[in-house]
């Protein structure tokens, strides 16, 4: 055991997106676990856009609080178990996830750690926001089959589930949007999207109405925004939006990421008899093991995969996250210590 563990911290409050240079990766003493806690050496962890909003304040009502200058990061990850008090909670060796990323060792309450199981193989799919877009697809949109489903953000973290599980629920025809044309092409060769928008080329509802001539039946929406407002002009009757994640404003190099304004012809919303509705796994415990059992399923049968870059350290860990707020990344961004 060390005597020390590195942690990334705020060191700044940005202006506009943040900057390698406002973390600090920073050591200090190996953390003690109080009792009903146990200690974890930090495997892997998720590196997530919504670190944005909580480094710009957080949201009232959101489920997680800002963070100030000085606080350690946190976000999801996978670890093993090195010391535990007592006979109940998770035993040393054990896997777990939890939510103190960002750190090499954590003192995490039993009542915060999940044991991984033998669900799935490798750890690091346990990362894979794919319980988002399946809970989404499955509950908010109902997706059915024949569906003309369109996802904005379709490369990031939750959209390259997405648009697999999709196709995969019966969906006869799948839409992404994504910002560049080296990211189109992997989405169309490794994904499957059937058609792919690219933003800041020709306008998004022009795209849409060329992609989606029949119109659209589901919108799977990361980002809002332009792309939002399309959604509801490409929309056929009775469409199913469900709003997942708020890109347009978190990733704006304006602001503080914090909220995500979009303007929307009420009427057609009206005419169209179009649903709209918010949807987030923590407001849905039942759905983390019918996510499981089915994520396992498809990736032994080959059916779906989950992409991720690899960033090696967690020295590298501000950098990671810079890139993927800036559109460096494919899928999933995970810190490997």
């Amino acid at each position: 055991m060390p005597d020390t563990s590195r942690e990334v911290r705020l060191a700044t409050l940005p202006s506009g997106l943040p900057r390698p240079q406002d973390f600090a990766v920073v050591e200090t003493p190996m953390p003690v676990p109080k009792p009903g806690q146990v200690l974890v050496r930090n495997r892997f962890f998720h590196v997530f856009a919504a670190l944005r909003t909580l480094i710009g304040g957080s949201v009232p009502g959101a489920p997680f609080p800002g963070l100030s200058p000085g606080d350690t990061l946190f976000g999801a990850a996978i670890g093993e178990v090195v010391t535990a008090d007592g006979d109940d909670g998770p035993r040393p060796g054990e896997w777990v996830s939890h939510w103190l990323g960002w750190r090499e060792y954590a003192a995490v309450p039993v009542a915060e750690c999940t044991p991984l199981g033998d669900t799935l193989q490798d750890p690091v799919a346990h990362l894979a926001q794919g319980r988002t877009a399946y809970g989404a697809l499955t509950r908010g949109a109902e997706v059915r089959p024949g569906d003309t489903v369109y996802v904005s953000g379709g490369a990031g973290s939750v959209g390259s589930m997405a648009g697999q599980i999709a196709r995969l629920l019966g969906a006869g025809r799948v839409i992404g949007s994504t910002g560049s044309p080296a990211k189109a092409g992997r989405m169309r060769a490794e994904l499957g999207y059937d058609e792919v928008l690219i933003r800041g080329s020709d306008p998004i509802a022009d795209q849409l109405a060329k992609a989606a001539p029949d119109g659209v039946d589901v919108f799977f929406d990361n980002v809002g925004g332009e792309e939002l407002r399309a959604a509801v002009g490409a929309a056929n009757k009775c469409a199913r939006f469900v709003l997942v994640g708020a890109l347009s404003g978190q990733l704006a190099e304006e602001g503080t990421g914090t909220t995500s304004p979009v303007e929307l012809d009420s009427f057609q919303l009206l005419i169209r008899q179009v649903t709209l509705r918010g949807y987030s796994p923590q407001g849905d415990p039942g759905v983390r093991g019918e996510w499981l059992d089915r994520f396992a399923g498809w990736l032994g049968s080959g059916q779906i995969t989950f992409p991720y870059d690899r960033v090696e350290g967690i020295q590298n860990a501000p950098v990671a996250l810079h890139d993927m707020l800036t559109g460096h990344h494919f899928g999933t961004v995970v810190v490997a210590l």
